[in-house]
């Protein structure tokens, strides 16, 4: 078991993240696309949970996919996790925030850049941090 799990009962969650967070993170929820605030992001810093604030990506990893979600190449190692999706009629690879279980988005083996990854992120389940 993870030693930095943050654990928290559904209502507290409900209490800390606004409706459309609770949705992404909690009730695996997607935001309609080119409507982030991150989509076209691209300032110098570190993308963090939303929900318990972890580390999840460093933006010289973000490219324009064209997908209309914030895409990466590559997590900050150990901090995001990997769950099989069968809903919708699709296999996809699920993303969630190793310490909260937040999904984050889906990862695809689809990127333009020499990982061949693209993580597909919410906005909602992001937040930002600037490097000076």
């Amino acid at each position: 078991m993870n030693q930095n799990k943050t654990l928290k009962s559904e209502e507290d969650w409900k209490k800390e993240l606004n409706e459309a967070q609770y949705t992404i993170l909690r009730k695996k929820g997607t935001e309609r696309p080119h409507t982030g605030q991150y989509n076209m992001h691209f300032e110098n810093g570190i993308y963090h949970c939303a929900g318990c604030k972890s580390l999840l990506f460093k933006s010289q990893t973000k490219f324009d996919a064209g997908c209309g979600w914030p895409s990466f190449d590559a997590s900050i190692k150990g901090n995001v996790s990997y769950v099989l999706d069968k809903s919708h009629g699709m296999m996809r690879t699920e993303i969630v925030c190793t310490s909260c279980d937040g999904h984050l988005g889906h990862v695809f083996n689809d990127g333009p850049t020499e990982t061949g990854t693209r993580y597909c992120v919410n906005s909602l389940s992001l937040t930002f941090k600037n490097s000076k």
